[in-house]
């Protein structure tokens, strides 16, 4: 089988259109969502509209929960909070409501993969995944063979191998036996790790791979300028920030 993984759109639908023509190029049809279709970004409503039209599965990330009010924004930073109260002024009731039907995680047994937004231990608390350390935590909350996130917008790969130790990958890994994963898909609407592309996760049955797909930022920023959204926000999907 062979699907891809996208999480954190960010209501950025130059950079899920982009990445969802790279997909038909490459005649990938099973696609999964990790959540954050909203937040940040100028076009929420187009976001969720072609989310729900082209994936398979479709999770809840704490942006998305927060524009309909099942998290709480008092501890997101005065950007984030600006963000959603801004999507709560334009979303429609159909999204709200579509919003309201994706839960925080599934599981694929066919697959033998987890999906969540965070981390599979404690998923609704918005947890991330910065250390080893806390691979190594999350790896004892899940037995799947395969585990797949995002929510802090930096993709990687960390392989369990059967004897415990966890090696790291930054773009590519082979699917061994006996070993178990966690993969971070990155962020295809909002990328913090330097490179401003679109990313996403692409997988077969043999490898994983964190694909780049360049996509018109200056439009984007142009939109949220006309939107007033906060100004940082604008100025960090040049960079990757």
């Amino acid at each position: 089988m062979r699907y891809a993984v996208l999480s954190d759109i960010h209501a950025n639908i130059e950079a899920l259109e982009a990445v969802l023509a790279d997909l038909e190029q490459k005649n990938i049809r099973y696609i999964f969502f990790l959540g954050d279709a909203v937040g940040y970004g100028p076009n929420p409503n187009e976001c969720i509209d072609l989310l729900a039209e082209r994936c398979g599965i479709l999770l809840a990330g704490n942006h998305d929960w927060g524009v309909i009010g099942l998290t709480d924004i008092t501890c997101f930073n005065e950007y984030a909070r600006y963000s959603v109260q801004w999507t709560r002024q334009v979303i429609t009731e159909k999204n709200s409501r579509i919003i309201k039907t994706w839960p925080a995680k599934k599981e694929r047994k066919k697959e033998d993969i987890l999906l969540v937004h965070s981390t599979p231990r404690e998923p609704e608390e918005w947890h991330y995944i910065l250390t080893l350390w806390d691979a190594e935590i999350n790896f004892q909350y899940f037995d799947n063979k395969l585990c797949f996130l995002g929510h802090s917008h930096q993709p990687f790969i960390i392989e369990r191998v059967p004897s415990g130790e966890l090696i790291t990958y930054k773009d590519a890994a082979r699917i061994k036996e006996g070993s178990r994963y966690i993969i971070n898909a990155g962020s295809v609407g909002q990328p913090r790790d330097g490179d401003p592309r679109a990313c996403y996760a692409f997988i077969d049955n043999e490898s994983i791979e964190i694909m780049r797909v360049p996509y018109d930022v200056v439009s984007v920023q142009e939109k949220m300028k006309e939107a007033n959204l906060p100004y940082p926000l604008i100025e960090r999907l040049l960079v990757g920030k």
